[in-house]
């Protein structure tokens, strides 16, 4: 992997991963915040957090913007 990364971080990458490949599209940060049961601020900063290591991209004031910059290999299992 580009970055060493928590395994809370990893489950995030791993979500926003199997989100966009069943759905078409990447999740809303409250899509997000619904499987982890975690407030919004929570979400928006392993957000933050995530794009800040270049595991993911995002376009700003644009919805379901999240785009995956690893290869799906470095990708850890949902759990």
């Amino acid at each position: 992997m580009v970055a060493k990364i928590t395994e809370r971080q990893g489950q995030y990458l791993s979500f926003i991963s199997l989100y966009t490949k069943v759905n078409g599209r990447s999740p809303a940060e409250s899509d997000i915040q619904q499987y982890f049961g975690v407030s919004p601020p929570t979400v928006h900063q392993m957000v933050v957090k995530l794009e800040s290591l270049e595991l993911i991209s995002r376009k700003p004031g644009a919805a379901r913007s999240i785009q995956i910059l690893v290869s799906p290999d470095n990708i850890p299992e949902l759990k």
